[in-house]
């Protein structure tokens, strides 16, 4: 089955995601959800857990940028290509605090040949927490098969 052709842009997103999420144990395993999936973008959500707060007493920065590297991946995983980070950074604006549902959003910037580029802002309520830019790479395969697999 050609799935390009046979889906729309935004079932192929949403397939791409259910793919992905089913072996992707770190994000759930950190309890993330993702709440849309679409083409070029992603939410995804996680509670600040006591397990997650630093000697500060407020969110792990590792745990923020995984949030938002998740996030990122769901977004330029969305057209049926394989796709891994080449690169990303993270500015903290805003610390995040034990019990924050903490809600990553992620869109695509452009995405040419095999690479992209992918904003995250990830928030807390209406309060900025964290700006993410990722550089996306594709790598061999798919999610889905598609007419030549």
């Amino acid at each position: 089955m050609n799935v390009k052709a046979a889906l729309s842009p935004e079932d192929v997103a949403r397939a791409c995601a259910d793919a992905m999420w089913a072996e992707d144990d770190a994000s759930k395993g950190l309890g993330m959800e993702i709440i849309e999936a679409g083409p070029g973008f992603a939410t995804l959500a996680m509670t600040v857990r006591p397990d997650m707060v630093n000697g500060q007493r407020i969110a792990h920065g590792g745990f923020i940028f995984t949030l938002a590297d998740s996030a990122f991946a769901f977004a330029c995983n969305s057209h049926n290509d394989r796709v891994v980070a080449a690169q990303g950074q993270i500015t903290f604006i805003k610390p995040g605090k034990l019990g924050d549902r903490l809600v990553a959003k992620a869109r695509e910037v452009t995405r040419g040949g095999r690479s992209g580029i992918y904003d995250v802002r990830v928030t807390a309520g209406d309060t900025v927490i964290a700006e993410f830019r990722g550089h996306s790479r594709v790598i061999p395969g798919t999610w889905l098969p598609t007419q030549d697999q």
